[in-house]
């Protein structure tokens, strides 16, 4: 696929995504979200692959949905024609693949990330912002509800309270503010950022990549479960990763007092 709004690398088992049309700081729609959809499916597909990096080019990461594209359809969402904007129905599988993306994922927030950009920052597992980042759920201010996922992502995150308070101003946060309400793990100097999603992502991917895939899934599935049926699933899990090469490799590297080299088996 020739790409054209984004830009796709791999490194040594990393896997980056930028987002690559700066001029509309990054918005989603046409051609940027025909190409993030399929990239994100190659990747996942790819079993050279054990970790995911999404960034942005220039000022910033996201800045939601291309309301061009919003605009144009107004008429007709108003008449009946069509149920919901192309744009808006276009960006929303982002949240499903990311939740459904078998290796772990991290947002590098370079700068805005707002609207629909903030969801698809939240659907990332983790998220390193720059010191420049800023983040908002800007919906309130377009006549809009949260969408792509923020009305489930947001609450889990932050907790029901704080969502509340962003969802319905539509406030920026700084960098720091949303470090303090738990939307980011960390926050670094902007020249840092991708160094340090590279390094965290480059031990993420050397880790045994059937366990991780299981872990990923293990913790999603027992945010919405009880604790019985999570421990039921965590032994279920268990059972598969007792059987791969890699688990037999922790053994003997614990045993023999080195680090392990994991094969991905």
């Amino acid at each position: 696929m020739k790409r054209e709004a984004t830009i796709y690398e791999k490194e040594d088992r990393v896997a980056t995504i930028t987002l690559n049309q700066p001029d509309r700081l990054n918005a989603l729609g046409g051609r940027m979200s025909l190409e993030l959809e399929q990239t994100l499916e190659e990747a996942n597909a790819d079993n050279e692959v054990g970790a995911l990096i999404i960034t942005g080019v220039g000022k910033g990461f996201c800045s939601g949905a291309d309301l061009s594209s919003l605009g144009s359809t107004t008429s007709e969402v108003e008449r009946g024609l069509v149920s919901r904007s192309p744009a808006a129905g276009g960006i929303r599988s982002f949240a499903l693949q990311l939740q459904n993306f078998e290796k772990p994922t991290i947002a590098a927030v370079n700068g805005a990330a707002v609207g629909a950009g903030l969801s698809l920052a939240l659907a990332c597992d983790i998220r390193i912002a720059s010191d420049r980042a800023r983040f908002s759920q800007i919906f309130i201010r377009r006549g809009l509800v949260p969408d792509t996922g923020s009305s489930y992502f947001l609450p889990r995150i932050v907790g029901m309270e704080r969502a509340c308070e962003m969802v319905f101003t539509g406030d920026i946060l700084d960098a720091e503010r949303a470090k303090e309400y738990g939307l980011v793990s960390r926050v670094v100097p902007h020249d840092d950022l991708m160094r340090e999603a590279r390094e965290l992502a480059g031990r993420i991917a050397a880790g045994p990549a059937v366990a991780m895939k299981l872990a990923k899934r293990s913790l999603y599935r027992g945010e919405v479960s009880d604790l019985a049926s999570a421990m039921e699933f965590e032994g279920y899990l268990q059972g598969i990763c007792f059987r791969t090469e890699d688990f037999k490799e922790g053994i003997s590297a614990f045993l023999e007092k080195r680090e392990p080299e994991f094969k991905g088996r």
